[in-house]
């Protein structure tokens, strides 16, 4: 059965699900759930559908994007004829399964209790830093939500103890808070989870993290960082989804 992770704070049906549980071979073994790797795309297709029916959600309720590390934000209701690209999605309907996808980048689910309106949001630095994430508060606002009913939870990436960079990384983030000194004066260790809740609390939500790493942590989770220092190959992704 397809592994998840859950938070309190949210009382729709969710999921952070992990990498264990599905029925990809090798470097994408075994829940991979992205849509653009060189898995076997049948093997991708049964992940996402078990990953779905884990959270009670028809297979064809899954909705997915062409994630870009942009603002973009898009409202989720038909089925797609091509995946939009855009970071983040929100919806008002019941029995569509928000999921985007990453592997060290944090996955954000949102969800408005009393006016039953949702968003999922894949934010890597970039996307953080281009605003993705007030962006999703404020397109779950166009469909009724309201910033101060709104919870957001943001799920395994990768923790500040294992993602160092360097300082064309920290000038672009712009907001010393959420960097410490790395192995030289040339490198900086960020916390991707703490900007986001910076981001997110500064919105007006009310905003937590699961803190979990995802590079720290092999047997549960795909990582991109992880894949570079071991020199590259093949990468699978893990999927972070939420329904109504």
């Amino acid at each position: 059965m397809a592994e998840f992770l859950t938070h309190g704070g949210l009382s729709a049906p969710h999921g952070f699900f992990t990498r264990l549980g599905g029925v990809s071979a090798g470097a994408y073994a075994t829940l991979n759930c992205g849509l653009r790797s060189e898995d076997d795309p049948a093997a991708v297709a049964e992940n996402r559908a078990r990953a779905a029916r884990a959270l009670g959600a028809a297979p064809e309720g899954l909705r997915g994007l062409r994630q870009v590390h942009g603002p973009a934000v898009v409202e989720a209701g038909a089925p797609w004829d091509t995946l939009p690209e855009a970071d983040a999605m929100v919806t008002a309907t019941p029995g569509i399964l928000l999921g985007i996808i990453t592997a060290d980048c944090a996955p954000v689910l949102f969800h408005d209790e009393e006016a039953r309106v949702i968003g999922a949001a894949h934010a890597g630095w970039k996307g953080a830093v281009s605003g993705v994430l007030e962006a999703t508060v404020k397109a779950m606002q166009a469909l009724g939500a309201q910033r101060a009913r709104i919870t957001a939870v943001v799920g395994p990436c990768i923790a500040q103890s294992s993602y160092e960079v360097r300082a064309d990384l920290r000038d672009a983030v712009g907001d010393p808070r959420f960097f410490a000194p790395g192995r030289d004066a040339a490198h900086f260790q960020f916390d991707l989870a703490g900007y986001c809740l910076a981001r997110l609390r500064g919105a007006g939500v009310t905003a937590e993290a699961l803190g979990v790493d995802t590079l720290a942590d092999d047997a549960r989770f795909f990582s991109h960082r992880r894949r570079t220092l071991a020199g590259g190959g093949p990468l699978g992704h893990q999927l972070s989804a939420i329904m109504l």
